[in-house]
């Protein structure tokens, strides 16, 4: 997938066992015990599931990873995710990436909402899902995140 700075590049299963094996103890303890048994239950590279790298079309610099938590549920509704690196932040990356990750959902045929979890107060994610076209449902308890705000974009 190409965005007008960006290539999405999708992540492999050895590449994401690898990543995960590299964080410090602290960082994997945030990781979902759900979403890495899937991964290391899977045979094939699903990017529903193993998500993208960012990388500057120009440079092919990564400057962040993104992706949903899962496939789409039998409702339609898939959940994006995305993170930039710390010196890349603020130059719109996480916008052009989201953007993209709800064209190439809702392009699938098999999602009709697409939903995104930020901390529940006003920060930069939330600006990303604003210029997004994302509504704010309002506050739910998600079993791994705790309190978060839900947004989301219908089709």
């Amino acid at each position: 997938m190409e965005t007008q700075r960006l290539t999405l590049v999708p992540h492999t299963i050895e590449e994401t066992l690898a990543r995960i094996e590299a964080m410090e103890p602290a960082q994997r303890a945030h990781v979902s015990p759900d979403w890495l048994a899937r991964v290391r239950d899977a045979t094939v590279a699903d990017p529903w599931t193993l998500g993208f790298s960012m990388l500057l079309r120009d440079t092919g610099a990564v400057v962040g990873t993104c992706g949903f938590k899962g496939p789409p549920g039998p409702d339609g509704v898939v959940e994006l995710a995305y993170g930039v690196e710390t010196d890349h932040q603020g130059k719109g990356y996480a916008t052009e990436a989201a953007e993209a990750l709800v064209a190439y959902a809702f392009g699938s045929g098999l999602v009709q909402l697409v939903r995104a979890h930020t901390l529940p107060e006003a920060n930069a994610s939330t600006r990303v899902l604003t210029k997004c076209r994302f509504q704010l449902v309002g506050e739910v308890i998600d079993p791994e995140d705790g309190l978060v705000w839900r947004w989301e974009r219908g089709s």
